[in-house]
């Protein structure tokens, strides 16, 4: 493929600029007759400057919105649009919400493809400004020249207005930038192979792109395949990682280089340290304030919920005891937070000298374990309830992955033989519920709807690691603690297909 540079040099004075003409001239030349498409430097135009239109067009259509809306409710209540009133709201209205609009990044790429944060935007940046205009009126005492019925109308219309017009727009500005408002440039330069929608993908062997930090000739060669680039990725083995980053570095362009074990670990980000840098790979706990909130809201609905059911508890308790006499509790050792084990309580449904400690054999439909009350309180899940008071000491909390236990099986195999992920789910505490309960995982267990399926094993494993990415996952973008060179980790894709 051949190459043009749009910006050739023309200087007759310049031997370098006559050698890159003559050079490209051969290049034309040499895929003119080789039948093959000739490729022209720069890849695209560049999008900032349309979306800075953009954004101007979206600011003026936001303040005709405010503009309309507050003269079409002044007419239809005073019976006048330009009511001196009415012209006063406009004035201090219009100007505080692009205020906090460009505050709140309403007028940005994302806004200009996603239409919910789009409206969800606006919406926030109008409330703003109402807040910021009765906080005003509140310190200068002018409240009582100010309507507050119109203000609320003007508000009402407004946000009605902002939301329907950006329906409008939505298609309109994405036809104008594209599916993704960005232009991504994609080199493959040896390493794995990545394939990215609406991105242009250049292979550096086919037009001889080597990271060559002591040729300049090369340096500006691969910024003509650059220019007009919003974001840059790379692909390439690990011994010119190095180079492809200086590369980036001075080329003021964001540039990303890709690497597998980086989503294989999980990376959250980066740190730099005074003597080294590390990848950070666990966040930690949740803050102090999140605990505490968390904390409270679990001891008192745990709390209420065990005064409120204990007629039922005492009930269940002594259907137990007098139907064989055991215990009416059964303890079991599960794995809760940081891998720790922790006793777990729930009503006996089994009989007394066949309990399974370890978990090691699945409840079937018609196990012959169970009790004829064991059977009634497992299909109505009556004997998780003494967990209750496992949330109350803190053993576990009220949402979060549901703890297994030691012996339990995934189709033939413990859950950690299945995937070595499994035990990052011990990150949070175990909950009475949580996702693989919602799918409906947990209740085909119980009810122990025959041995699992080989062609069912895979959902039902995915189903109880339910805090796991699949993967089949794409690649997500977090912008962490280092913005150039970035990684990509599981998860969204940086270009969702459209």
């Amino acid at each position: 493929m051949g190459i043009v540079p749009a910006n050739t040099p023309r200087s007759p004075f310049s031997a370098l600029a006559k050698s890159q003409a003559a050079a490209a001239v051969q290049d034309v030349a040499a895929e003119a007759q080789s039948g093959r498409k000739v490729l022209v430097l720069p890849l695209a135009p560049s999008l900032e400057q349309r979306r800075l239109q953009l954004y101007i067009a979206q600011v003026l259509i936001d303040g005709l919105c405010l503009f309309s809306a507050f003269t079409a409710m002044g007419y239809l209540y005073l019976g006048s649009g330009f009511d001196p009133m009415i012209v006063r709201q406009i004035v201090l209205v219009v100007p505080l919400y692009w205020t906090a609009a460009l505050s709140l990044r309403t007028y940005s790429t994302r806004a200009l493809l996603y239409l919910r944060h789009a409206q969800f935007r606006a919406i926030v940046a109008l409330l703003t400004a109402v807040m910021t205009t009765l906080f005003m009126l509140f310190l200068s005492r002018g409240s009582s020249t100010f309507s507050r019925v119109t203000l609320m109308l003007g508000i009402t219309g407004a946000a009605i207005l902002l939301s329907i017009v950006r329906v409008w727009t939505h298609n309109l500005f994405r036809g104008f930038v594209g599916p993704r408002g960005e232009n991504i440039l994609v080199l493959d330069d040896g390493g794995d192979a990545v394939r990215l929608p609406h991105a242009y993908h250049i292979n550096c062997r086919e037009h001889r792109l080597v990271p060559d930090l002591a040729d300049p000739h090369m340096l500006n060669r691969i910024g003509l395949f650059m220019a007009n680039m919003d974001s840059v990725l790379v692909t390439c083995p690990p011994e010119r990682r190095m180079d492809w980053a200086l590369v980036f570095k001075g080329a003021n362009v964001q540039g990303e280089i890709i690497d597998r074990t980086v989503m294989e670990m999980g990376v959250l980000g980066t740190r730099q340290h005074h003597s080294h840098g590390s990848l950070l790979v666990s966040s930690g706990p949740l803050g102090l304030r999140a605990r505490i909130t968390k904390r409270l809201f679990d001891m008192t609905v745990s709390g209420l919920a065990m005064l409120a059911l204990s007629p039922l508890l005492l009930v269940v308790a002594l259907l137990i005891k007098l139907e064989d006499g055991g215990p009416v509790f059964f303890i079991q050792q599960r794995t809760g937070l940081n891998n720790r084990f922790f006793p777990i309580f729930k009503f006996r449904s089994m009989r007394a000298g066949q309990l399974d400690a370890r978990g090691n054999r699945s409840a079937s439909k018609d196990d012959d374990r169970i009790t004829r009350i064991g059977r009634f309180i497992r299909r109505t899940s009556i004997d998780e309830l003494p967990q209750l008071f496992n949330v109350f000491r803190s053993d576990m909390s009220l949402v979060g992955p549901r703890p297994h236990a030691i012996g339990s099986l995934a189709g033939e195999k413990k859950f950690w033989e299945v995937d070595r992920r499994y035990w990052t789910r011990h990150a949070l505490k175990p909950g009475l519920t949580g996702l693989a309960q919602i799918r409906g995982a947990a209740r085909s267990d119980r009810l122990g709807i025959g041995p699992v399926r080989k062609t069912a094993v895979r959902s039902r494993i995915y189903k109880r690691l339910d805090h796991l990415a699949r993967p089949e996952d794409h690649y997500r973008d977090r912008r962490g603690h280092c913005a150039r060179p970035r990684v990509l980790t599981p998860g969204r894709s940086i270009l969702a297909a459209s």
